[in-house]
């Protein structure tokens, strides 16, 4: 089977860079981008003349204002400490499995979740029914094990999220890893910590279709109770850090400098919009606004986390959730200037992270 660092790379995204300034050509950049434009347009003081803002352009203008003041995207990240959590199986049948995780107290929100690893002992398969086995189907010794968190809505519907997928041979035994840090980050995002994970476990063909082979069939895992002699109880690890040592802390002290000694933190940084030479006569609003950047530095575990994560990096300050900036533009229409309303995605810090380099960034739970 593949190292668990190896698979946790396959699927991991670089970080939002770290939390640098924003620059005047990034926000010229986005502000292109969104106009699908190529190059500044040429616009003079005669054009803005006739100019006169609408009230619908106006207010769509501030509604967007204040909804940006409530929706922030998310950019992100083993161990220093983990907890095993063990698993209760609900039910089962010949090919799936439903764990159930108690979760209450065991992540509180003064943890950074880093992984979370999910382990279940395969057991091994009789001589006898490897052998049976060997003669029917030669040539198929696999099947594939796939890991979904399912979440159960207020209404009594469910959906499923994948979260982990493998081929495992039927000739192995032992514990199988998996990650799960995805769905440990689904549930904490419900904002219900005495909400149990659920986490189904299926096991299936190799290849999809009626003439497949059937070594999914030998495929066990032990479960919980006298059936599995108490032995190969399914297992959670949580590894977390302590953000009150590990995690930035807010907002800077406006009365202190920051020096290399500083904490992560937001400080803030207005940028002038009024006095960029492009966007005279363009950008008819805000004048400005506080973009605020992330300064300071991130504490190291004592052990480093590449030591077992080998594509993690050192902790660094960064933007780890933004929100987009308005702005009401001037553009020419049958020769005519008129006002638009653009939003600008990540223009605006809302809260600085300290976050290993080359981290998955985790996905946000869509209602």
């Amino acid at each position: 089977m593949q190292p668990m660092w190896l698979c946790w790379a396959l699927w991991a995204l670089p970080l939002t860079g770290p939390g640098a300034a924003l620059t005047e050509e990034q926000i010229l950049g986005s502000l292109l981008q969104q106009l699908h434009l190529s190059e500044v347009p040429a616009l003079d003081q005669g054009d803005m003349g006739q100019l006169v803002i609408p009230t619908h352009v106006r207010a769509q203008y501030v509604a967007l204002l204040q909804h940006s003041h409530g929706t922030h995207s998310r950019g992100k990240r083993f161990s220093q400490n983990f907890r095993e959590v063990a698993g209760r199986l609900l039910g089962s049948d010949a090919s799936r499995h439903l764990l159930v995780f108690a979760m209450e107290q065991r992540l509180p929100p003064d943890r950074e979740l880093l992984q979370a690893v999910l382990r279940l002992f395969q057991e091994p398969v009789p001589e006898a029914a490897l052998r049976t086995h060997g003669r029917l189907s030669p040539r198929s010794h696999r099947a594939r094990v796939t890991v979904e968190w399912l979440h159960i809505r207020d209404d009594g519907s469910n959906r499923t999220s994948l979260i982990d997928s493998r081929l495992v041979s039927v000739h192995e035994s032992g514990w199988r890893a998996f990650d799960v840090t995805e769905a440990v980050n689904f549930w904490r995002q419900l904002g219900r910590p005495r909400q149990p994970l659920l986490l189904q476990v299926s096991v299936q063909r190799e290849q999809p279709g009626p003439r497949a082979a059937s070594a999914h069939r030998l495929v066990r895992f032990a479960s919980q109770g006298p059936a599995g002699g108490g032995r190969g109880e399914p297992q959670l690890e949580l590894h977390s850090l302590d953000l009150g040592r590990y995690g930035a802390q807010g907002d800077c002290d406006p009365e202190a400098p920051v020096t290399e000694g500083t904490r992560c933190c937001r400080r803030e940084m207005y940028i002038d919009l009024e006095g960029l030479k492009w966007a005279e006569n363009w950008v008819l609003e805000p004048p400005g606004f506080l973009a605020y950047e992330c300064v300071g530095t991130c504490r190291q575990p004592p052990e480093p986390l590449s030591f077992k994560w080998p594509f993690l990096g050192p902790r660094q300050c960064i933007a780890s959730e933004t929100t987009s900036l308005p702005v009401i533009v001037s553009v020419k229409e049958g020769g005519r200037p008129r006002a638009q309303v653009v939003s600008l995605p990540d223009m605006r810090v809302q809260k600085c992270s300290c976050a290993s380099d080359g981290a998955p960034v985790p996905r946000k739970l869509e209602p």
